[in-house]
């Protein structure tokens, strides 16, 4: 009786320990996947604000001012 019980402890064990570690490869394999989308959405962020970064934009937003300052000049 008593080795039947402590085989099924043994058996509890392993099982809970197999559990556990699968648990914490998930959540790390999760972690990961949410750093490198960060990372991705640092680097290339969605929608207008892309746009907004582009160095074609910030061109166009210059040569506003400078024309906004000329016109201001000859008012």
């Amino acid at each position: 009786m008593d080795s039947e019980n402590r085989r099924g402890r043994a058996r509890d064990f392993l099982l809970g320990g197999l559990v556990g570690a699968s648990a914490a490869i998930a959540t790390a394999r999760r972690r990961r996947e949410v750093a490198r989308r960060r990372r991705e959405r640092r680097l290339h962020p969605p929608g207008l604000a892309a746009f907004e970064r582009a160095p074609c934009f910030q061109e166009i937003l210059e040569q506003e001012e400078a024309e906004d300052r000329a016109a201001a000049r000859t008012s």
